[in-house]
């Protein structure tokens, strides 16, 4: 018999990242079968330039540059910026987006681990402000070849008609706005598919077959996917039962924008998230209500990133509030330990 205490063999930055990034392949190979081979340019550029950056700070700060480059967190933290923006968006949109997540994010806070906010999101937080027209570009389905989409890439002439299409959570969100619209009648067009927005079901389904991996493989813990699922369902799920009319399903919200992305890539984020059991749920559960929030009520079709950062704001005293019982203590009278 094999006794106490267990040494468990350690796990490398290296390969959690490796494992994030193929669990992020189905999801990518979706995206590549519903919308074209534009996001496979845009995660090339943002892998070099993630690399370079990652590279020329290191360089700067007299670290080992090797080490930082092939840990593989600054090319995780470059698609997932890349996933996160339009396919079709400029070159340098792209460039800068990735900057803004290795430059100000992740080493002016000290690098790896040390950084309060999730890097991808504050990067499309600053897109989304700083260039709105652009990052309301989405390439619709199959509206064009490689070709016109690298065109668009590398600045070309952005003859949008035929190229871009409105997802279906801005869609919903205009059409409701209609006098006498409902739920049932907007999601009638083109954008809609079976549950959520057309053919990014399927890329919602990728990203989920990837995030079940990282539970089977100890990556990720239930506790954030879970909750945020639940939290964003469960709402929509009870203004839906109230008013079907002018609040859409559960299933339309899971399945739509990057609610899947952000389960189980986003919000467990390991560093600029919660690190106790309930602080991880209510940090997750919190996001799920804001991203239902926005969505009903703001002025944006998705929000996730807004409501990943409102939340990565409470991560302290989510922790200082939900720190476990320390074994062999009782809790005395009053809550002091």
């Amino acid at each position: 018999m094999i006794h106490s205490p267990y040494v468990r063999k350690p796990v490398s930055v290296q390969r959690t990242m490796g494992l994030v990034l193929i669990a992020l392949l189905p999801g990518i190979a979706a995206y590549v079968w519903q919308a074209g081979a534009a996001i496979l340019v845009n995660l090339l550029i943002a892998t070099v330039v993630a690399v370079l950056a990652e590279a020329l700070v290191m360089r700067l700060r007299q670290r080992p540059i090797g080490v930082a480059v092939t840990d593989l967190s600054a090319v995780l933290t470059a698609w997932l910026v890349a996933l996160s923006l339009p396919a079709i968006v400029p070159w340098w949109l792209t460039t800068c987006a990735v900057l803004v997540a290795i430059l100000a994010v992740k080493h002016l806070y000290g690098g790896l681990g040390q950084n309060p906010f999730n890097p991808a999101m504050v990067a499309y937080c600053t897109m989304i402000v700083a260039f709105p027209a652009l990052m309301s570009q989405w390439p619709g389905l199959a509206s064009t070849g490689l070709d016109g989409q690298l065109a668009l890439i590398i600045g070309g002439a952005r003859d949008l008609d035929a190229i871009t299409g409105a997802t279906a959570l801005d869609s919903l969100r205009t059409g409701l706005r209609v006098a006498g619209a409902s739920v049932e009648s907007v999601t009638q067009g083109a954008a809609f598919g079976v549950f959520g927005s057309r053919g990014w079901e399927w890329v919602a389904a990728g990203y989920a077959l990837g995030g079940l991996f990282l539970l089977a493989k100890g990556i990720i813990t239930w506790h954030m996917p879970v909750a945020f699922i639940a939290a964003l369902g469960g709402t929509a799920g009870v203004f839906w039962l109230i008013d079907p009319t002018h609040y859409a399903s559960p299933l339309f919200h899971l399945a739509s924008g990057g609610a899947m992305l952000a389960a189980f890539f986003i919000v467990t984020d390991p560093v600029s998230g919660a690190t106790t059991p309930r602080g991880k749920l209510l940090f997750a559960a919190g996001i799920g209500l804001i991203v239902w929030l926005i969505r009903s009520f703001g002025a944006f079709p998705d929000g996730i990133a807004f409501a990943v950062l409102l939340m990565n704001i409470c991560v302290p005293l989510l922790d200082m509030k939900t720190q476990p019982r320390v074994f062999g203590h009782r809790e005395a009278a009053g809550g002091d330990k």
